[in-house]
């Protein structure tokens, strides 16, 4: 197996992995928020001043004090819309001239359809104390371009599940002061594949597969203060430092880099998700109406670098910026059975100018929500929500290489669109107390 080629693919192929966990989802970057149907339904607006064992994975206080034993649990269904179309992208391969990458120059809908479970259960253990555990999958996203798209080099296939099991313990302090914490425990599992370019542009493209997994481990902190009609929440979610391990299979390079074919293991990357500060007001309006607001700061600089080591070391720069989601929102209730929500929210992209490509195509957008509660039983109702995600248009500009630092470098210079985005989100759910 010849050195030069595989130092650079396994750089490539570990760097398309964690740029391709940021690709269009229903919030900024590659978190996915919609984790509770009852908190979908006002945008998210109430969730982190939100009480009850829903709004555990924003704020560990929401269950201090409570009475009852709490279980709920639900899904979204997620299917996001969108054109990522060829704007003038090129290759450079060794010692000819700049060409068109060729291939079909509009990639529709490669954000795949999915399904994103949730659940959290809470237990007083007496008068002030309470625990509680949530079930989240907040980093899963599947794309899929064709295998014959301009993108192909840059993101073909890609799949990243997570499941984030959090357990807390909550604490009243006093009438008006709750305290919680939770551990965040998190597995991640990867795989991807990219063709990539052979020297001659006649001959077919190879191809590479690279998996990963592994266990990591953060922490949630959050407080409520609540003062006649009014519940202020404020919490904090760490930075989770991700290191996956995994294996490269590489196959159908010809010629003289055809000695790179074959699996490399043992490959660790490590990349930091970001931090998360979340602030909420819920003012109770009137006997029946629920006003909230709420603002999220993300730390995405921290997803900064992207280091690898194996076979080799290298620190790959992202240069994430720190960006604010902004929601409001509301909650009226009709009747002794059924409560109606309503919600706005805007959301930044983490990604820059210039540092956007195929696999990341994400852009700014604003999400608009309306949802409803049925009270069943006295102990169980069923939560709903519809969420229509607006993407700004973003345009896709940036310079890559296959095989880089060695004498067969090919530069890839991506220039495209991301047009007509758009996403639908359905959320069903459920809680009992008991």
């Amino acid at each position: 197996m010849t050195a030069f080629p595989i130092k650079a693919l396994i750089a490539a192929s570990t760097l398309a992995l964690m740029a391709g966990a940021t690709t269009a989802a229903h919030a900024g970057g590659f978190y996915l928020q919609d984790l509770s149907a009852k908190q979908a339904g006002n945008a998210y607006s109430g969730a982190v001043s939100a009480q009850g064992a829903d709004a555990l994975w924003w704020n560990p206080a929401s269950i201090a004090g409570s009475t009852t034993k709490e279980l709920s649990f639900g899904a979204a269904y997620i299917a996001p819309k969108g054109n990522v179309d060829d704007a003038g992208t090129i290759i450079v391969r060794p010692g000819q001239a700049p060409a068109s990458v060729g291939g079909n120059p509009s990639a529709k809908n490669p954000i795949s359809n999915g399904v994103l479970p949730n659940g959290s259960f809470s237990m007083p253990l007496n008068d002030r104390v309470a625990i509680g555990v949530t079930v989240t999958a907040p980093f899963s996203f599947e794309t899929n371009y064709d295998a014959d798209s301009w993108a192909r080099y840059d993101a073909d296939k890609t799949r990243l599940t997570t499941v984030d099991i959090q357990p807390v313990v909550a604490f009243k302090v006093n009438d008006w002061l709750s305290l919680g914490v939770g551990l965040n425990a998190e597995y991640t599992k990867a795989t991807l594949n990219n063709a990539l370019p052979n020297l001659s542009p006649l001959l077919p493209d190879g191809a590479q597969t690279l998996e990963g997994d592994g266990w990591n481990y953060g922490y949630t902190i959050g407080a409520q203060a609540h003062h006649d009609k009014v519940t202020v929440g404020l919490s904090y979610k760490s930075a989770i430092k991700h290191e996956l391990s995994g294996d490269l299979t590489i196959s159908g390079l010809l010629g003289p880099i055809s000695g790179s074919n074959g699996t490399v293991s043992n490959l660790k990357a490590d990349f930091s998700t970001p931090s998360q500060t979340m602030l909420g007001v819920t003012l109770q309006a009137t006997d029946k109406l629920a006003l909230h607001a709420q603002a999220i700061s993300f730390g995405w600089s921290e997803f900064d670098y992207i280091t690898i080591t194996g076979s080799v070391n290298q620190a790959i720069p992202e240069d994430y910026r720190d960006t604010v989601s902004l929601a409001i929102g509301g909650d009226y209730v009709l009747n002794d059975k059924w409560t109606v929500r309503a919600g706005i929210q805007s959301d930044q992209t983490p990604t820059r100018d210039g540092h956007r490509d195929a696999r990341v195509p994400d852009a700014d957008r604003i999400d608009y929500a309306v949802g409803t509660s049925y009270q069943v039983t006295p102990s169980f109702a069923i939560d709903a929500a519809f969420t229509y995600v607006a993407f700004d248009k973003s345009a896709l500009s940036t310079t890559t290489a296959a095989y880089a630092g060695t004498a067969v470098q090919t530069p890839i210079i991506v220039k495209g669109t991301l047009n007509d985005a758009s996403a639908s989100v359905f959320s069903i759910g459920g809680h009992f107390t008991f």
